[in-house]
């Protein structure tokens, strides 16, 4: 899109582009969120059926990350976040592109995600609607949201 910087959504493929991923959500939900690490990182996070994205800069500079898993009867949505300096530039909205993309793909036709209260408005935009209560993950307010695909 015009005014926006290029960058460029891979799947993760290798150890570096998965270590940008991790690093990407150490920064957000471990630095500036305060999650315990010990909740942010999980078995998925080494689990071969997990899919992991990464958007990239032009020069490289790794800036949003997400994940996928495919489940029985949906995919879920897991760890979306952006730098800071990447955010409301349209990275996260090429992460979740990808990632419906791939799900498609995959045969899923839902995607489920827990998504923190301050994101809501986010997802909405990209036609997610909220499906819960209030619910606390790692300290912080959440709701469940889906989406036909």
């Amino acid at each position: 899109m015009e005014g926006e910087r290029m960058s460029t959504v891979k799947k993760v493929t290798d150890e570096q582009m998965k270590k940008d991923s991790l690093q990407i959500r150490f920064d957000v939900f471990v630095t500036e969120q305060h999650v315990d690490p010990a909740l942010e990182w999980d078995e998925f996070d080494h689990s071969p059926s997990t899919i992991m994205f990464v958007d990239y800069a032009e020069d490289g500079t790794p800036l949003a990350t997400g994940r996928l898993r495919i489940l029985a009867d949906y995919g879920k949505v897991e760890r979306i976040c952006s730098q800071k300096a990447a955010r409301g530039k349209g990275s996260g909205r090429r992460i979740m592109e990808a990632i419906e993309e791939e799900a498609k793909k995959q045969g899923a036709n839902k995607l489920k995600l827990g998504a923190q209260v301050s994101a809501i408005p986010f997802y909405e935009k990209l036609g997610y609607v909220v499906c819960s209560e209030i619910f606390m993950d790692a300290g912080i307010e959440h709701k469940e949201m889906e989406k036909n695909i």
